[in-house]
């Protein structure tokens, strides 16, 4: 990052409740997308979502707040996140 550049963070969240078959990473990608936040979505073996989010600070935390709810069929029963260091993700992915 430069001087010029605006400010990077990187969260990452992992969700649970009923998060796996409701659409939820395509949904997250949308949401994502709309608000030029990079990083990931995938399922995880036991049943939850990891999402990682890199860009603006308010952007990513929208992401956040967004995963406390989901698309319409899910039910989220909690999020835990954590702070990681910014690695350069330009797009977002679902795997």
């Amino acid at each position: 990052m430069t001087a010029g550049d605006p400010p990077v963070v990187r969260r990452k969240a992992i969700v649970s409740g009923r998060v796996q078959g409701v659409w939820f990473r395509e949904s997250c990608r949308t949401e994502a997308t709309a608000r030029s936040v990079a990083g990931y979505v995938r399922n995880l073996e036991d049943g939850t979502v990891e999402a990682v989010f890199e860009g603006p600070p308010a952007a990513v935390e929208e992401m956040i707040a967004w995963c406390h709810l989901g698309p319409r069929n899910a039910r989220v029963d909690s999020v835990v996140s954590r702070e990681e260091h910014p690695v350069g993700d330009r797009s977002f992915h679902v795997y």
